[in-house]
């Protein structure tokens, strides 16, 4: 058996997992923002050091290098995708800033809306229309698309969304514009609706294809860079990208629409989540991930992590696309601390991995999170960070907080306190905002700690939540890299049928199911997964007369792509009884006096691949460790000395109690006092509240 790699690019750390015979080793080591590839390079480098091969040996050994990233993420936060030009519909070119009357805070009067990154001198219409049917109504007037191809030349456009009423119906018109703007718009990238999202409604389509058009550039750019890159090292197969729902595929298939790689980033560190929770015996996990630019929230509920594909806002854009529900707040180790009409702030914006916090010594002059850190004691300059990769430095950090205190008349060891307190508070109303809108309950889960700075805060906010246990794998620090290693090869596609479920057009379902079955069989094939290793999970999208959200459910699982016998007549009673199902499952009541309506159907495939081990228990004796040294250090009541222990050093039953700090090789796990950490049969820590521990004081 080979090698299986899983990298993840943050903001700050580019994470890498490497999979040897379901053992894993992590390593992580700074990204590089001026061609982030190079970071990737430069880990794959180091892993092959690690196992004593050169890197062509190393990555020809390697049986897949499966990536997940942010670039399509940070493109929208930072604003600097394609100049981006929209081809629709005459009459419907405002439809993107309409964005249906939503506004995510309705009492603030004074919020903006999103900047347009298709502002209206590039939202161009031109007279076409099909009907519902898939019947031209309206011939497309190709001389107006040449007209409107000039138009967006003048604008220097260098992607162009085209996105057509009921195109998904019938496509022939977005397939003629795309023709078109090759002939005019020579190099232009071409985004198109019935390819990015083919379903009703017309917004989100539009708007998804829209935000598409925008990142996919430096997507794409970004993808055979590093295809190139590996390649030339000597990798020979497929590269597999996360995407947003949960599953990895071949870097041909992203292309086809790159916003599927949108939020992928996140979406591993939960699959990553489900995998070890569900292991360990958790099926309902708060999964809380911060990093070095953001903090990202998330929920496993009955040891799951649905992709949900609807009205998914994403940096104040609607992206359409099956998503793993994360939310991301700016909130991480490099969130810069900063004074703001009198107050103390954290963020959003972030130092990043360049120049990073003062204490990484690279040129940083603003004080952030990891500074903060550094001053309270629960990071240390005579201690290797990041596995070693480097060591911080206090020159300039108490300085910086100096100057916050003295804005606020008092010291610096107060100001990064403060700022300490302020960033945990964002975090848990973060959390509190999330749970609530969801109608969960905070304290009837198990909180997941990961990312290289969330176990230093995961027990203070647990406290505040009402959560007893707090899970930190030892992989947590690389856990999307993780994630990024357990999540399979996965196809969600969906496609639109509206019909009232007892009139259902048996035909028409069984076509679209079919053409969905034989667009995943060409995709897996090519990746080298035969069709009959593939799962098919067949579903239907479903809703009550005027309900705005449709459900999904299975109606069958086949293993293979080719049996479609299930689709015949008797689907239309198993739709009714299975939504109505649902539907109570959900919501608490079915109509029983209204015949639910189909909304469309889905096919689900997935193939499923070697996954890391997970081992679960508390077998080995309990025996408190000792600490290795003290250091002066403040865990929420002020200065004092607190025991250090040395991570690697720690064995299957030790147990550590608070206040403490465990320094790990690539992230700090703080046991704040009132809570006591143990390590399982795997070495993984469970850390749990002193007064919710049993008689003998263990879990």
């Amino acid at each position: 058996m080979g090698y299986r790699v899983g990298i993840d690019i943050g903001g700050t750390f580019t994470d890498f997992a490497l999979l040897k015979d379901r053992e894993v080793t992590l390593f992580k080591n700074l990204s590089t923002p001026e061609d982030r590839s190079i970071g990737v390079m430069n880990g794959l480098s180091k892993l092959a050091e690690m196992e004593n091969l050169p890197l062509a040996d190393f990555l020809g050994a390697c049986d897949a290098v499966v990536h997940g990233t942010t670039i399509a993420d940070n493109t929208l936060i930072e604003m600097n995708g394609a100049v981006t030009g929209l081809i629709t519909t005459e009459g419907f070119r405002d439809e993107m800033e309409y964005r249906r009357g939503y506004k995510e805070d309705i009492w603030d009067l004074r919020l903006a809306p999103p900047v347009q990154i298709t502002p209206r001198r590039r939202r161009l219409t031109v007279p076409e229309r099909i009907l519902h049917d898939g019947t031209v109504h309206q011939p497309l007037d190709e001389a107006a698309v040449r007209a409107q191809c000039r138009r967006l030349a003048k604008q220097g456009v260098e992607s162009v969304a085209i996105s057509f009423l009921f195109s998904f119906v019938n496509p022939q018109h977005e397939q003629r514009v795309a023709q078109i703007v090759a002939q005019e718009l020579p190099g232009v990238q071409v985004s198109k609706s019935h390819e990015v999202l083919p379903r009703a409604p017309e917004y989100d389509r539009t708007s998804t294809t829209v935000v598409n058009a925008y990142v996919a550039p430096r997507v794409t750019h970004y993808l055979e860079n590093l295809v190139r890159r590996v390649r030339d090292a000597g990798y020979a197969k497929q590269l597999m990208v996360m995407q947003a729902s949960g599953g990895v595929m071949t870097r041909d298939y992203i292309q086809g629409a790159p916003i599927r790689v949108l939020a992928s980033g996140p979406a591993g560190g939960v699959i990553g989540s489900a995998h070890v929770g569900t292991a360990k015996g958790h099926r309902n996990i708060l999964c809380v991930d911060m990093g070095g630019t953001s903090y990202d929230i998330s929920m496993v509920l009955d040891g799951a992590a649905p992709a949900v594909a609807g009205w998914n806002m994403h940096h104040r854009y609607l992206v359409g696309v099956p998503m793993v529900q994360v939310e991301t707040l700016g909130a991480g180790g490099g969130s810069i601390c900063h004074v703001h009409k009198g107050e103390i702030a954290v963020g959003p914006a972030s130092a990043g991995a360049s120049p990073g916090p003062i204490c990484y010594g690279r040129g940083g002059s603003q004080p952030t999170i990891t500074d903060a850190l550094l001053m309270l004691g629960i990071l240390s300059d005579e201690a290797v960070f990041a596995g070693g990769s480097f060591s911080l430095t206090r020159r300039g950090v108490e300085d910086a907080f100096a100057a916050i205190g003295a804005d606020m008349g008092y010291g610096a060891e107060d100001a990064a306190f403060d700022c300490w307190r302020i960033v945990n508070a964002n975090m848990t109303l973060g959390v509190r905002r999330i749970t609530a809108g969801k109608g969960i309950a905070p304290q009837d889960m198990v909180m997941l700690a990961y990312g290289g700075n969330g176990p230093a805060f995961a027990c203070t906010q647990a406290d505040e939540l009402g959560i007893e246990t707090v899970l930190v794998p030892r992989a947590s620090p690389t856990f999307s890299a993780l994630g990024t290693l357990v999540a399979d090869p996965r196809i969600d596609e969906e496609r639109s049928h509206i019909a009232a479920a007892d009139t259902l057009d048996i035909a028409r379902v069984r076509t679209l199911w079919a053409d969905l079955a034989a667009r995943a069989k060409g995709y897996f094939t090519q990746a080298g997964f035969p069709a009959d290793s593939v799962t098919a999970r067949y579903q239907m999208n479903m809703r009550y007369p005027g309900q705005n959200w449709s459900l999904s459910f299975d109606a069958r699982v086949t293993q293979g792509l080719d049996d479609l016998s299930f689709v015949d007549e008797t689907l239309r009673d198993l739709a009714i009884r299975s939504f109505n199902e649902r539907h109570m499952a959900e919501y608490g009541h079915v109509r029983e006096d209204e015949m639910p309506e189909v909304t469309g159907i889905r096919l689900t495939t997935s193939v499923e691949t070697p996954s890391p081990m997970v081992v679960a228990g508390f077998t080995a004796p309990p025996v408190a460790a000792a600490p290795a040294r003290q250091r002066r250090a403040n865990l929420g009541r002020g200065y004092e000395p607190v025991g250090i222990f040395a991570g690697p050093d720690l064995k299957p039953g030790h147990h550590v109690t608070g206040p403490a700090i465990i320094e790990e090789s690539f992230t700090t796990i703080a046991v704040y006092p009132g809570w006591q950490a143990r390590l399982d049969d795997a070495g993984d820590y469970r850390l749990v509240k002193l007064d919710a521990l049993g008689v003998m004081g263990f879990p």
